[in-house]
């Protein structure tokens, strides 16, 4: 159920999240995201936050008009917008706009690539660039075909499910996101986000190539002005102490850039190479 401000407004905007951050996150948060939207837009906006059920329902919801703006996994923005949406602005992690996805095994299995086959993975979302996406293409760039190296593939709906099932033994590998390699940043680092200090008990397998991060894209329909508005809030969330503690816990993120024009387009090869 979506969460919704007292106020009562004569209009309305839904803000989507998607279903990899876990119902319970969402409900904690949704209220003072919901301040914050709802501060940016005005007095004469209601404001609902509500989860996705899946990163393809996520899409759908925007594109029908359901949500007039989503907190998106970069696959979901480069989807959209290559359908005519903009992609207001983009999460920064330790400085960079981009990521990379590690697949992980329990710590002091010695997992390999070689090591892969016949062993069962949990991944995210068919749509997850990093709980999926990624790892896929890579793996096929090796020339490890998921569907024949694996016995058996699940997807769990989230990174934390996927990291549970490898811990508690109903899964050998998932994959995690990470920052790039120049951040100095590891899988460790990635699992320490979702599984707050369980990184030692996973160990990396692989690391893929790099990805835009998630985004926020705004529905068509919305009026330029609560377009305007908005961006203005999610670029400013990180000048308080309240909404540095939203970008903390609800985007997973140190601020918001703009995001650039088309910027997710190159992503389709991804989600090819995963098909």
């Amino acid at each position: 159920m979506p969460v919704t401000s007292p106020t009562s407004a004569r209009t309305f905007f839904r803000f989507g999240l998607p279903p990899s951050l876990g119902s319970e996150v969402a409900r904690e948060r949704a209220e003072q995201l919901v301040t914050f939207i709802g501060q940016a837009l005005g007095g004469g906006v209601e404001v609902g936050v509500g989860v996705a059920s899946s990163y393809e329902a996520l899409a759908k919801d925007l594109l029908a008009g359901r949500a007039d703006a989503v907190w998106a996994p970069p696959f979901v923005c480069a989807r959209v917008e290559a359908m005519g949406v903009r992609v207001l602005a983009r999460g920064v992690r330790r400085g960079r706009s981009s990521y990379r996805a590690a697949l992980v095994g329990r710590a002091g299995e010695g997992l390999t690539l070689e090591g892969l086959e016949g062993k069962k993975v949990a991944w995210v979302d068919r749509d997850s660039v990093g709980g999926y996406l990624l790892p896929v293409a890579y793996l096929k760039a090796q020339g490890l075909e998921p569907g024949r190296l694996f016995s058996s593939q699940q997807f769990t709906g989230s990174y934390r499910a996927a990291l549970e099932a490898v811990r508690e033994g109903t899964a050998d590998v998932a994959s995690v996101f990470c920052a790039p390699e120049s951040t100095g940043s590891t899988y460790a680092d990635g699992v320490e986000v979702v599984l707050e200090g369980q990184g030692s008990q996973f160990e990396v397998v692989a690391y893929s190539e790099e990805a835009p991060n998630d985004g926020v894209p705004v529905g068509m329909a919305v009026a330029p002005e609560l377009v305007w508005r908005l961006e203005r809030v999610l670029l400013g969330l990180h000048e308080s102490e309240e909404g540095q503690r939203l970008l903390k816990e609800l985007f997973k993120a140190e601020r918001f850039e703009p995001a650039p024009r088309m910027g997710y387009r190159a992503l389709y090869r991804v989600a090819l190479a995963s098909l």
